[in-house]
C-alpha cells in the first residue's frame, strides 16, 4: 500500500483512484525514458537541440512545426528577407532545419521565422527562443541572437539551498525600484539583495523571470518560455544575479508558470504553424482558459511533455535556479480549472474532474528536477488542498516539497474585513495557522503579491487606510488606526511566522507595511509606474514608522533561525481561551504568547506551563518596534507550583499581558 493510503485513512475508499494515478505516472516515466535505459533528463533535452545553436563552423536552427508548409529565418541578417539560403527543410516528425554559415549571423543579430501552412501565414517568434528583446518605438517583439564573447562564469556550482526553515522573500526585478520605472537585474544584485540579506531571508522567489508581452500581467501571461525578461537586463546579468545571492547564502526559486500560455499569435506559442493543435488542445473548450483569457496545454502528447520539462532542465542548469513554484497548480489538476469548486469533501479529489495527464506532468516534473539537482525546492501553489500534492513520489504524491498554504492569507483578510477586534479568537487563529496535512509541508504566509494587487489590498493599508497618509510620520503624532495597525501587523506576522512546518513567505515590501497597491502601467492609469516600485526610503526614515514594523522583522525572522530546524521541532499549544482573547504555544525552550484583545490587559494571568525560569527575547510591544513598552524585559519569570500538576512538570506562569500584544519568552537552562 502506497504510503499517502497508509498515512491517512480517510483515503482507503479512494485507493484505486490514487494507485491508478500512480501507476499511469510509472507507465509515461517509462515510456519517456525507453522502459529505463536513458534517465529523463536525457529526455528532457530539447533546449539543447531546437532553436539557434552555434558550432565551432556555422549556426544551426531547428524548430517543430508539422503543420508547416513553408519556413524561413529572417532578420537583420538578411534584412527580413525569405532568402533561399535561410529555408528550412523538413527533416522529418515536423521538424525543419537550417543551417547557416557562421559568419553570416552575429551576436545581437534580430530574427524571426516567416511560417506559411495551408490557407495562410505570418511571421513568429521561435518557441525555444532564449533571448526575446522589444523594439522601444514599434513595441515589436523579436528573438536576438545572444552569442557573447564572454559569458558569464558562475563561481558557485555547489550551492545548497538552507531550507531549516526555507524563509522567502517574494520578489519582482521590475518594481524593486524606488524610481518610477522598470528596474533591472544589475539595480536588483547592488542595492536590494544587501537589503534581503540583513533582513535575514535566506531565499528569494522571483516573479516574472519568463519573457511576457504585457508587463501588467505580473509576469503570468508567458510567451517565450525559455527567455529571461529582456526588461531588466540580459541573460548574463540575470546569471550574475543568480550568482551573488549564492554568495550571500541566498537560494532563488524562480515562479514558473506550466499552467497556461499567453494567447498572443506573433509573440507567443500559439499557432506556430498555423494549428492550435501544437502545444495545446485541440478542442477549444479545453484549450481557452476564460478566466485567465489564455490557452492551455495538453500535457498528454509527447512533445508538450518534452517542451516543458526541457523547460525545467534549462533553468536549472543554464542559470543555476535553485528551484522553482509552479503557478497555477489548481487550475492544471482540474478540468475546470477549480472555478465554482467547493473542495469540501474527499470525492472532490477523486471524481473524474481531474486532468490525469496534468497531474503526470507535474509528478513527472518533480521527477526530473530532483534527478537533476537533488537539493532543488519546488513549491506548489495549490488551492484546492488535494492530497499528496507535497509527498514523495515513491509514497503515492506529487514529489512536491512544499505547497502554499493559501488558506492563511484568505483567514487573515476574513477576519480583517469582517470580525470585531475583540472576535479575533484565538482557536480560529491556531486551527487556520496550523491546519495542514501532517505528511505535507508548507509554506505559510500572511499575504503575497496576490494580496498587494490593484482592487484588493494588504494587511497594513486594510488596518490603516488613509491614516497612512496623515500619521505615519513621528514628527506628526499617531492615531488610533495607526497604532493598532503597527500592532496587529506585527502579531500576525509572529503568529504566521512562528506556526510553520516548512516554510515562511513575505512579499517585497510587505515586512515594513509598504502603502498602497500594486498597479502596473496600464492605459487606465496612464501608464504610470508610481504603484509598481517600492518605496525603500519609508522604511530607510528614521522619522517615520515604517521603520519599526521592518525592524521587527528582522528581530522575528532571526528569532527563528537561532532555533535549529525550527520548522521540525514540536509545536506544542499551551494555552487558548477565547473569552480574553489569549493564545499561547510553545517550540523547542520558547514559549509565544498573544493577548489579541483590543481593551482588556491582564495582571498576574495564569498561563499552565513547563515549570522553569523564563525570560523575554521579543516582545511586539517593544518601543524599539512602534510599541508602548509596557513589559519589563529585565524581569525573570518563574512558574508556580501546582500539585495537581506535579507529575505533568508543569506550573502556572503569572504574566502581564498588555491589550492587543505578544511577546516570546525562553525558558533559561
Amino acid at each position: 500500500m502506497l504510503d499517502i493510503i497508509k498515512n491517512d485513512p480517510w483515503l482507503e475508499p479512494y485507493s484505486k483512484a490514487i494507485i491508478g494515478r500512480h501507476s499511469y505516472y510509472l507507465k509515461r516515466l517509462s515510456e519517456l525514458t525507453k522502459k529505463g535505459t536513458i534517465k529523463l533528463s536525457d529526455f528532457a533535452t530539447g533546449h539543447l537541440y531546437f532553436g539557434l545553436h552555434k558550432t565551432s563552423d556555422k549556426w544551426v536552427f531547428r524548430e517543430w512545426a508539422p503543420n508547416a508548409t513553408e519556413i524561413f529565418l529572417i532578420g537583420t541578417f538578411n534584412q527580413w528577407q525569405r532568402l533561399e539560403s535561410f529555408r528550412l527543410q523538413p527533416i522529418g516528425n515536423g521538424v525543419w532545419e537550417v543551417v547557416i554559415p557562421l559568419d553570416r549571423i552575429n551576436h545581437e543579430d534580430l530574427y524571426k521565422l516567416h511560417v506559411s501552412w495551408q490557407g495562410g501565414s505570418g511571421e513568429r517568434i521561435p518557441a525555444w527562443s532564449k533571448r526575446v528583446v522589444q523594439d522601444p518605438e514599434t513595441y515589436i517583439f523579436s528573438s536576438q541572437v545572444w552569442e557573447p564573447e564572454h559569458k558569464y562564469r558562475f563561481k558557485h556550482t555547489n550551492f545548497k539551498p538552507d531550507t531549516s526553515p526555507l524563509l522567502i522573500y517574494e520578489t519582482h526585478i521590475g518594481m524593486s525600484t524606488k524610481d518610477e520605472k522598470v528596474g533591472t537585474y544589475n539595480e536588483f544584485r547592488e542595492n536590494i539583495l544587501p537589503r534581503i540579506k540583513e533582513a535575514g531571508y535566506n531565499a528569494i522567489q522571483i516573479m516574472a523571470i519568463q519573457e511576457h508581452p504585457y508587463y501588467g500581467s505580473f509576469g503570468y501571461h508567458v510567451s517565450s518560455f525559455f527567455a529571461p525578461s529582456s526588461r531588466n537586463g540580459t541573460p548574463e546579468e540575470l546569471r550574475e544575479l543568480i550568482d551573488t545571492a549564492h554568495e550571500m547564502g541566498i537560494s532563488v526559486i524562480m515562479d514558473i508558470v506550466h499552467s497556461h500560455s499567453v494567447k498572443n499569435e506573433t509573440e507567443g506559442i500559439a499557432r506556430m504553424d498555423g494549428s492550435y493543435d501544437l502545444y495545446f488542445h485541440s478542442d477549444p473548450s479545453r484549450r481557452y482558459h476564460q478566466a485567465w483569457d489564455s490557452l492551455c496545454f495538453d500535457y498528454g502528447k509527447d512533445e508538450v511533455l518534452h517542451f516543458l520539462l526541457s523547460n525545467c532542465k534549462y533553468w536549472l542548469e543554464e542559470f543555476q535556479f535553485d528551484g522553482f513554484r509552479f503557478d497555477g497548480v489548481t487550475s492544471m489538476i482540474y478540468l475546470s480549472h477549480g472555478l465554482g469548486e467547493s473542495f469540501s469533501d474527499y470525492s472532490d479529489y477523486y471524481n473524474a474532474d481531474q486532468d490525469g495527464d496534468a497531474i503526470c506532468y507535474l509528478t513527472l516534473a518533480n521527477q526530473l528536477i530532483h534527478e537533476i539537482n537533488p537539493n532543488a525546492v519546488t513549491i506548489a501553489e495549490e488551492v484546492s488542498g488535494i492530497p499528496g500534492l507535497a509527498m514523495k513520489i515513491s509514497g503515492g504524491g506529487y514529489g512536491f516539497d512544499y505547497r502554499m498554504a493559501m488558506n492563511i492569507p484568505d483567514f487573515w483578510i476574513k477576519t480583517i474585513k469582517e470580525k470585531k477586534d475583540e472576535d479575533w479568537h484565538p482557536t480560529a487563529i491556531w486551527w487556520e495557522t496550523t491546519n495542514r496535512r501532517a505528511d505535507e509541508k508548507t509554506i505559510s504566509y500572511c499575504e503575497s503579491h496576490d494580496q498587494a494587487l490593484v482592487g484588493d489590498k494588504t494587511i497594513i493599508f486594510r488596518l490603516i487606510d488613509s491614516d497612512m497618509y496623515w500619521y505615519m510620520s513621528k514628527l506628526t503624532g499617531s492615531s488610533f488606526k495607526v497604532d493598532r495597525g503597527i500592532a496587529l501587523h506585527k502579531m500576525i506576522r509572529l503568529v504566521t511566522s512562528t506556526t510553520i512546518n516548512g516554510g515562511y513567505l513575505n512579499f517585497m515590501g510587505n515586512e515594513f507595511g509598504h502603502p498602497e497597491w500594486v498597479d502596473f502601467p496600464r492605459e487606465g492609469n496612464n501608464w504610470s509606474y508610481k504603484y509598481a516600485r517600492r518605496q525603500w526610503n519609508l522604511a530607510d526614515d528614521k522619522n517615520l514608522r515604517y521603520h519599526y514594523l521592518g525592524d521587527f522583522d528582522i528581530a522575528m525572522i532571526n528569532l527563528i533561525k537561532s532555533v535549529p530546524d525550527f520548522q521540525n521541532t514540536p509545536l506544542i499549544k499551551i494555552w487558548d481561551k477565547d473569552d480574553d482573547n489569549i493564545l499561547a504555544y510553545m517550540r523547542s525552550d520558547l514559549l509565544f504568547v498573544y493577548n489579541f484583545n483590543p481593551q482588556n490587559s491582564y495582571s498576574d494571568y495564569g498561563i499552565l506551563a513547563p515549570q522553569g525560569e523564563y525570560t523575554i527575547i521579543l516582545d511586539t510591544d517593544d518601543k524599539d518596534f512602534g510599541g508602548f513598552g509596557l513589559n519589563d524585559k529585565s524581569i525573570h519569570h518563574f512558574t508556580q507550583y501546582d500539585p495537581l500538576y506535579e507529575k505533568h512538570d508543569k506550573g502556572w506562569l503569572k504574566l502581564y499581558l498588555p491589550a492587543r500584544t505578544a511577546f516570546v519568552l525562553k525558558m533559561c537552562k
